[in-house]
Parts: C-alpha cells; sequence; structure tokens
C-alpha cells in the first residue's frame, strides 16, 4: 500500500494523520493507562500504610509495593505515554508518516516484555530492593535484565523519532524550525537519549553481580550512574509536561505564544543543565569534593530554573493573548475568569501548571540546594515535592492531553462528559492534601522510606511527637481522593475508546 493511502484527515484539525502511527500511539497510550491502574493500586495501599490509623501493609509486602510503584508510576507509565507523544509529535502534528511502523512496533514489543518481567519479579518477591536498588540489596537477575529489555525498546523508539523528523524535513514537511511542541519532545527525547545510556551503565554491571560474573559492585559507582537516570528519567517528564502545556494552551483556547524563540531558548537551557540537580542524592557520598557539590546544586541548577521561569511567563501570558483577543479584556481577569474551567483539557492544564509551579518547582529548589537537602533528604519531604511534580504537574498534563487523544487519534467520543469535567478537580485535591501532608510530616522528621513510623520494634523508644499523626492522616486522605480522580480517568479513558461513540 502507498504511503498517501495510509493517510487520512482529520475532520477537527485538519491534519494529517498517519494511520501506521495513529495505532502506535494508541496501542502505547492504551498500555501506559494499563501500568497507570497498577501503580495506582500500589499507591493507595502504600498511602493508607503510612497513615498510622490504619497501617495496612505488613512489611514485606510494603517494601514490595513501593517498588513496584517506583517502577510502574515513575517508569512505565510516564515513559509508554511519552513514547506515544513523541509519535503524535514527530507524525500528527508535521502531517507526517511514521519512519518505520515495523521498528516501532518491535520497540513496543520490547518495552512490553521487559516492563513485565520486571514487575513478575517484584510481585514474586524477587526483587524487594525498593525503585534505587541500591547494593548491596539484590535483585533476581530477570529484574535488571527486564529494566535493560524495556531501556532498549525505549531508546530505540527515541532514535526512531529523531529518524522521522530527519523523514519529515526530506519530503518538506516543515521549512526551517519545528514547530514549539515537537521541538519541546525533541528536547525530551535527547534527555531520554543520556539518561538512558545511564541505565545501561547502571543495570548492565548490576545483572552480571546478580548472576556472578561480577564479584561485587562499587556501591558508590553505582549511585553516581544511577542517578543518571533515576533523576533524568524524571526531567523526561518535565521537559515532556511543558511541551504538553503549550500543546493544550492551543487545543483548549488557541494559544499564542509571545515570543517562540524564547520559548525555545527555555527549551535548550534544559539539556546541559537540568539534570545537574541530580547531585543532592550524592552529597553525603565520599568522593565528591565540596566545589563540585556546591556548583551542581546551586549555580548550575539555577541556569535550568531560569528555563521553567521563562516558561511560567509562556503559558499563561499565551492564553491571556488568544482570550483577549476574543474580547474577554474587561479588567486584569475576564481573560482568566472566562476561560473554559469546565474543559478537562484546559483545567489540568491549569492545575498542573499552579500546583507543579508553587508547590513542586519551589520545593524542588529549596530541597535541591547543598544546605536543606542534608536536612529534608531521607525525610518524607522529598516525596512530598516529587509527588506535586511528577503527578500533580506530569500525570495530570497526561491526563489532558489524553482527552484530546481518545477523540483525535483514537477517534471516539467520551463517555460520561459532566464526570470529565471534574475528574482533574478530584485528582488534583488528593494529590495536594496527600503532598502537603508528606511536607509537613517530613519537616517533623518522619522517614521517607520507614514502614513503621512509630518504631514499635525499636530497641531504644523514639517518638517524634503527637503532631505527625494528623500530617500522615493527611497522607492517607489525600491518597484516596487521589486514588478515586485516577480510577475516574482510567474508566473513562478505557471507557471511551471501548464504548465512546465513534467519530467519523
Amino acid at each position: 500500500m502507498a504511503a498517501e493511502a495510509k493517510l487520512r484527515t482529520c475532520s477537527v484539525t485538519g491534519l494529517q494523520v498517519h494511520l501506521p502511527a495513529q495505532k502506535l500511539i494508541m496501542t502505547n497510550a492504551v498500555t501506559a493507562v494499563v501500568f497507570l491502574l497498577i501503580g495506582t493500586v500500589m499507591a493507595i495501599l502504600i498511602a493508607l500504610t503510612r497513615w498510622p490509623a490504619v497501617h495496612l501493609l505488613n512489611q514485606e509486602f510494603f517494601y514490595r509495593f513501593v517498588t513496584a510503584h517506583g517502577l510502574n508510576m515513575l517508569i512505565f507509565w510516564i515513559i509508554f505515554f511519552e513514547i506515544a507523544g513523541l509519535y503524535f509529535g514527530a507524525t500528527i502534528l508535521l502531517n507526517a508518516r511514521l519512519a518505520k511502523p515495523r521498528v516501532a512496533w518491535a520497540c513496543f514489543v520490547l518495552m512490553l516484555l521487559g516492563a513485565a518481567l520486571a514487575d513478575i519479579m517484584v510481585f514474586t518477591g524477587n526483587a524487594d530492593v525498593m525503585f534505587t536498588s541500591y547494593p548491596p540489596l539484590q535483585a533476581h537477575p530477570l529484574y535488571y535484565l527486564g529494566i535493560l529489555i524495556f531501556a532498549v525498546g525505549a531508546l530505540l523508539a527515541c532514535l526512531l523519532f529523531f529518524a522521522t523528523l530527519v523523514l519529515a524535513k526530506q519530503e518538506g514537511k516543515y521549512d526551517g524550525a519545528l514547530p514549539l511542541v515537537t521541538f519541546g519532545l525533541a528536547c525530551a527525547a535527547i534527555i531520554a537519549v543520556w539518561s538512558l545510556a545511564h541505565g545501561a551503565l547502571t543495570y548492565v554491571p548490576a545483572l552480571l553481580w546478580s548472576v556472578g560474573l561480577m564479584k561485587n559492585i562499587d556501591p558508590a559507582m553505582y549511585r553516581l550512574t544511577y542517578w543518571g537516570i533515576g533523576h533524568g528519567a524524571q526531567q523526561i517528564n518535565l521537559v515532556a509536561m511543558i511541551a504538553i502545556w503549550y500543546l493544550l494552551g492551543t487545543l483548549t483556547v488557541g494559544s499564542k505564544v509571545p515570543s517562540q524563540k524564547l520559548s525555545r531558548i527555555a527549551f535548550f537551557l534544559y539539556l546541559p543543565f537540568i539534570n545537574l540537580g541530580a547531585i543532592h542524592h550524592l552529597l553525603v557520598d565520599p568522593g565528591l569534593h565540596s566545589p563540585f557539590r556546591i556548583f551542581n546544586t546551586s549555580y548550575a541548577m539555577y541556569l535550568a530554573v531560569v528555563g521553567s521561569m521563562i516558561h511560567a511567563f509562556s503559558i499563561p501570558a499565551g492564553v491571556e493573548i488568544a482570550q483577549r483577543a476574543k474580547g474577554f479584556t474587561t479588567g486584569l481577569f475576564q481573560w482568566l475568569r472566562k476561560a473554559p474551567w469546565g474543559t478537562p483539557g484546559f483545567s489540568s492544564l491549569a492545575l498542573s501548571f499552579v500546583i507543579f509551579g508553587f508547590i513542586g518547582g519551589t520545593t524542588g529548589v529549596i530541597q535541591g540546594s547543598e544546605q536543606l537537602n542534608m536536612l529534608a533528604h531521607n525525610t518524607l519531604r522529598i516525596p512530598g515535592h516529587f509527588h506535586t511534580t511528577v503527578v500533580a504537574g506530569t500525570t495530570l498534563a497526561f491526563m489532558g492531553i489524553a482527552y484530546y487523544i481518545i477523540q483525535l487519534v483514537g477517534q471516539r467520543k467520551l463517555i460520561w462528559e459532566k464526570l470529565a469535567k471534574f475528574q482533574p478537580y478530584i485528582f488534583s485535591i488528593g494529590v495536594v492534601i496527600m503532598a502537603v501532608g508528606m511536607l509537613s510530616a517530613g519537616s517533623m522528621g518522619v522517614p521517607r522510606r520507614h514502614w513503621d513510623v512509630t518504631f514499635a520494634d525499636a530497641n531504644l523508644p523514639v517518638s517524634l511527637g503527637e503532631r505527625i499523626y494528623g500530617a500522615l492522616g493527611m497522607v492517607g486522605i489525600g491518597g484516596i481522593i487521589a486514588f478515586v480522580g485516577a480510577l475516574i480517568f482510567i474508566l473513562l479513558a478505557v471507557g471511551s475508546l471501548l464504548k465512546g461513540e465513534k467519530i467519523a
């Protein structure tokens, strides 16, 4: 079949949709939602365990489910969805075709096989090593093999994204610079390649060690290479999330970015500087001298913050420009009051933007600095931070764009549209309550990973005070509300694809 015969024209946007790319986008996105469901179930079990009044799980299952939660939420859910986003940005946004659909399917199979293998090892009790899996904790060899297979598939998918951009250029699909959203996704893919390369440096020695081909593994070297992927994977999320923010602004209100060049510069600043802040995980490690630590946790990290501040101005300014062009010019904020708050795509954008910026971003900069990090790092303050970045930020933004992918790419109308209007608010309220509880409890000294904050089995009595119970109660209550919000999204997404009215 000729390439032209594999294209359809979207009746809403007028964009050309390459049908093989459409199938791959939907397959990766649906698979991502499946892993989101697994991670969400783990999340509510963990939250109810951190709540002393419930303390649901025993010690063994707590650490096992924390491992599963980290893998499925931070890696599998988000990277599967990001691969779908890369294919979307390289094909539909450029009116282009995917370079090698068969290679893309091979990438998907590798990622699915690797993710399934790693999850099986975790749930069967062969990898109770937490998300970081620091030596001397050792998992079954198939756990490390699964992560490596997944990483290879994701890396090849990123390379295919770049090959598709080259093909689109050769076929005259764009002149000069890439569209801003595709440019942002390209920056995310560059960071992904860098991070996945660190994954190989980390997990190949760990695999050899687990099968006995290496007698020992240096924990300090492991930690150094691990945080290239452990922290870098979250920076992929950050950059992809911001690209999605720009796209949601366009889809919801027709956003007009004040300066495309300035926004591109902001994306570019992330490439050399965004992951330098990862050094805050290594501040107590020997071998890193003080000037190196200070430079990476302050001056270099702040250059990435400059990029974030540019986006923090450009995205709401673009929404304001579009709204004022529609006639919402009365006073300073009519454009904001008249925004489509009942549209889940816009509310997801606005809530993700505000929560990430005012809670997640500020706590990240504060807790990433050398002095404060030494006090906060092994407390519940750190999960409080990244639940407002990766969850309230990235996951909520991905939920918002998923509502459009279901309709524009999946060609299905949403079921329960009234419920969809409330879903972003329910999810956001839950995550904020939970994260504020974590931040508060961490400030009181509650440890980050300990199963029992009451230390009931400790040889020496330990008490963190009565105040921690209120904060940890917020973690449990917020977790329940966030779980409901996430479950509503999953039901809406799956139900719409299965039962939604077909869009011609």
